[in-house]
């Protein structure tokens, strides 16, 4: 499957100034309770500090503070309590002076949680997604089934298992929840790949 490439924003949407500090809060490699904090909107630039565009993850992106926890790459799962919504966003930037639990998101992902960009701010809560779950295959696994499934919003995701067939041959599996307007389902997607050389041989995504 090929995936679509999305050129990036032109127009630069001013990273908020307004400072809001919070006690620093070091996240171990787990699931965690989630933490509240803040998220105020971009649309996002043509060159991030990570190297890695806003419209990566279908524009699910979004900035951290320079010294914050969550790295260039990381995945964070945001909820927004107001509406109940959730998506996993990809951090792709760093802002100075942000507090550890305060995110710029890009503007698709603030409306995708149901928040009025004319809010500027709004009150959210921040899931860091675990080392395991970050895995390369996982990441290759979820940007692919955003892209299978474009109506929907990946909430959450998570490792299944692992399985060497052969020497040449080893499965991984993930289980992904992905929301619409209308309805929550469970999908589980496999892929099959040389370890000696991390080649692709099939992926399979089957709705459950």
């Amino acid at each position: 499957m090929m995936y679509p490439i999305n050129p990036y924003f032109k127009n630069m949407y001013p990273y908020d100034a307004q400072m809001l500090h919070y006690q620093d809060v070091m996240y171990p490699d787990v699931r965690q309770q989630p933490i509240s904090g803040q998220a105020t909107w971009t649309e996002g630039g043509q060159i991030t500090k990570c190297g890695i565009p806003w419209s990566d993850n279908l524009y699910m992106t979004a900035a951290v503070g320079e010294d914050s926890p969550y790295q260039c790459g990381q995945t964070l799962q945001v909820n927004y309590p107001v509406t109940g919504r959730s998506i996993l966003v990809e951090v792709v930037d760093e802002v100075p002076g942000f507090s550890n639990n305060r995110l710029n998101v890009h503007r698709r992902v603030f409306e995708t949680l149901g928040a009025n960009p004319q809010q500027g701010v709004i009150d959210i809560q921040i899931i860091p997604v675990s080392q395991l779950e970050q895995q390369q295959w996982g990441k290759y696994l979820l940007e692919l089934v955003q892209t299978a499934y474009s109506g929907y919003n990946v909430v959450e995701y998570s490792f299944v298992d692992k399985t060497v067939e052969s020497a040449s041959r080893t499965r991984e599996t993930y289980a992904f929840t992905l929301q619409s307007a209308q309805e929550a389902i469970t999908v589980r997607a496999s892929v099959v790949y040389n370890p000696n050389n991390n080649r692709i041989i099939s992926f399979d995504v089957n709705e459950v």
